[in-house]
């Protein structure tokens, strides 16, 4: 049974893997077994990034990629074949959040984060399916904010994670039955990560009493556990879902 969840000799690409999720996501898949293609804008801390994959013994081939831009999805796919010869995991976690009143916020403002969130999460996905084999695994990285609120004016970051779900489940039906490809949903809670360092502590400390049922903020180990979840054979009867990993946000 632990053979199901082993990602060894698969190749996985992590987007968003300069800092915090996507460090964790990018290491975790590592400790499966999988060789790692990371793609983010910042290309020093994406250097970073590597030494940490490679320390656990896994290849990792870093990429300067911005998932905004067709060609950089494009190219960070052909970087990722042409060096490890196949792409077989991909970890769609690019992202950017605010925290803007919307009768503030400007339309550079909420298009940037809907470019980032959803366009790019389609840019990567659809590059990544054109050259997976049957039984590879795409997981878009949502968020519980796509379906509920936490008290914060995000409706640029909450429409464009809603979207992702609908995406996802556009996605699975289109490609599961007809070119084996697996797609499904992550959707985080309060996790350590660059968006949550810009919470007022007086903030995080009210949410994680008063809507998370296990009252603390989550370790990345239990969210890159439910993602090398997905991203294994563990999960191979799985397509189309969307699995909340909140400590219990979604029942308060």
């Amino acid at each position: 049974m632990l053979q199901r969840f082993s990602l060894e000799g698969k190749v996985a690409v992590v987007t968003g893997a300069s800092s915090g999720l996507g460090v964790a996501f990018a290491r975790g898949l590592a400790e499966a077994g999988a060789d790692i293609v990371i793609g983010a804008r910042r290309q020093d801390r994406l250097d970073e990034t590597r030494r940490l994959v490679e320390e656990t013994g896994r290849r990792c081939l870093a990429v300067k990629t911005d998932v905004t831009l067709v060609e950089d999805c494009q190219a960070l796919v052909a970087a990722a074949v042409e060096t490890m010869g196949s792409v077989d995991v991909l970890i769609n976690n690019a992202g950017v959040g605010t925290a803007v009143p919307a009768l503030r916020e400007t339309p550079e403002e909420f298009r940037q984060v809907v470019d980032i969130n959803l366009h790019g999460t389609y840019w990567m996905a659809q590059a990544c399916a054109r050259v997976m084999r049957p039984g590879s695994s795409i997981v878009n990285i949502g968020s519980i904010l796509g379906e509920t609120t936490a008290g914060l004016p995000q409706a640029a970051y909450s429409a464009s994670k809603a979207a992702v779900i609908g995406l996802t489940r556009d996605l699975a039906q289109q490609w599961t039955g007809r070119r084996g490809i697996r797609v499904n949903c992550l959707e985080p809670g309060f996790f350590a990560s660059e968006m949550t360092e810009q919470y007022n502590p007086a903030y995080l400390e009210r949410m994680l009493a008063q809507r998370v049922v296990m009252g603390r903020v989550g370790d990345p180990a239990e969210l890159v556990a439910a993602a090398v979840f997905l991203a294994s054979d563990a999960s191979s009867y799985i397509t189309g879902v969307v699995l909340p990993v909140d400590g219990g946000i979604l029942i308060t």
